[in-house]
């Protein structure tokens, strides 16, 4: 799961589009959601293998800490914190909330790619069920539409898929 989140070969798969480069302590890098036009600087302040990951980005920046812990069956427990954010409270719990909403996405394809090799699509959460039916993606409730608007989700890779790392 560490080499996931380090490795650009492996998070372009579930999360990001284009990297700069691997994540190492004190070097710099840029992530890029070419789809979205969007770009953020990524600086890695500590990093114990396997174990954890502290990282600083976004404008204003900040901290994100990754805690992996091994579990039974080769299993990875793994915990994301997200904080220091800036501006009136109302606007950090609005931030926080962001966070979470987005780190649970990042969770979710991270686990859809590492277990099943789904990578995501732009077509939507219910494009390959609906492919797999013959039919047209649809959401079944506005919850599961927002998420679809709000992120990419799935479809199969195949193994000619080439890592997107820049």
């Amino acid at each position: 799961m560490f080499e996931a989140i380090v490795d650009p070969a492996v998070t372009t798969k579930f999360w990001f589009t284009h990297s700069s480069g691997r994540l190492d302590e004190g070097k710099p890098v840029e992530w890029e959601w070419r789809m979205y036009g969007v770009s953020t600087k990524v600086e890695v302040s500590e990093i114990v293998t396997n174990e954890k990951i502290v990282m600083r980005w976004s404008d204003p920046p900040t901290t994100v800490v990754w805690t992996f812990a091994k579990l039974l069956d080769e299993a990875t427990f793994l915990e994301v914190r997200n904080f220091g954010f800036a501006g009136s409270a109302d606007e950090q719990v609005k931030q926080a909330v962001g966070s979470t909403d987005g780190f649970s996405l990042v969770l979710a394809g991270a686990k859809a790619w590492l277990e099943q090799g789904l990578t995501p699509s732009p077509e939507g959460c219910f494009g390959l069920a609906a492919r797999r039916r013959g039919g047209k993606p649809q959401c079944p409730s506005p919850d599961l539409c927002l998420l679809r608007r709000r992120a990419s989700m799935l479809r199969p890779s195949t193994s000619a898929e080439k890592p997107m790392a820049a």
